[in-house]
């Protein structure tokens, strides 16, 4: 496990599932951290239990962004590692069905919200000589899935947005990323169960990862192990990945 000693992390959506998993994964490697969600009581909870700085705000709010970042800043004078977590699935629907604020939103928060994360880190991983920025994205990045045009588009997007910022700014000492976890056992994976919208949501419970594989990928990502996929996307569905991270 890498060692994340004096390190600096800001997780979104880190009141729940990945993002919470992240935030203990990364505490026990040392990590200071700050967390951003719109859930002001989990995140006091979680940051009881990590020591962590809580910023409420919305990654669909530029200003939140800036505010998360300038907190982690000012209170530690550097920020490592972003990790753009915070992600949505609905509306689950079909493209001509579904409702366009709804849809709006995704793209606001899955897409829009790692654009802000990035424009947001930059110039202080910049001025600081490096830093790693890792976006929890999805194959949904990759195959199209009934009843996902949002989630499928906005995820592709994110992906996009970690190579054009891999060929922008690694010169300048930052790493970017994306992982792919596959279905992972959170709230999402829920909803999408509920849903019973394609062969997603017929999956047995016990196909899906534990959210603390995904964290402890993301930790992983931040080594030069895998500075191999910079720019590029890690798959959890990649057994050699999992042999490599100590998965499973």
């Amino acid at each position: 496990m890498n060692d994340m000693r004096d390190k600096v992390i800001l997780i979104t959506g880190a009141s729940r599932g990945i993002g919470a998993a992240t935030a203990r994964v990364f505490f026990s490697a040392g990590a200071r951290l700050v967390l951003l969600a719109r859930d002001r009581e989990s995140l006091d909870a979680l940051s009881q239990e990590t020591g962590a700085l809580a910023v409420t705000g919305d990654v669909a709010d530029p200003a939140s962004m800036e505010l998360a970042v300038a907190t982690a800043y000012e209170r530690f004078g550097s920020l490592d590692v972003l990790v753009n977590n915070a992600g949505i699935i609905g509306p689950i629907a079909s493209l001509a069905e579904a409702d366009a604020s709804d849809w709006g939103q995704a793209i606001d928060v899955n897409l829009k919200g790692v654009y802000h994360g990035m424009r947001a880190a930059l110039p202080v991983m910049r001025a600081q000589g490096g830093g790693t920025i890792l976006t929890v994205g999805s194959g949904a990045a990759h195959t199209p899935r009934e009843g996902w045009s949002a989630y499928c588009a906005s995820k592709a997007g994110a992906l996009m947005l970690t190579k054009v910022t891999d060929q922008e700014a690694r010169a300048d000492g930052i790493r970017a990323l994306s992982l792919s976890p596959g279905t992972v056992a959170t709230d999402m994976q829920q909803q999408i169960r509920q849903s019973g919208i394609n062969p997603v949501s017929q999956l047995d419970w016990s196909a899906h990862i534990p959210p603390k594989w995904a964290a402890r990928a993301l930790l992983w990502m931040c080594g030069p192990e895998a500075d191999d996929f910079l720019g590029q996307e890690v798959s959890l569905r990649d057994e050699d990945i999992r042999r490599r991270i100590g998965l499973g």
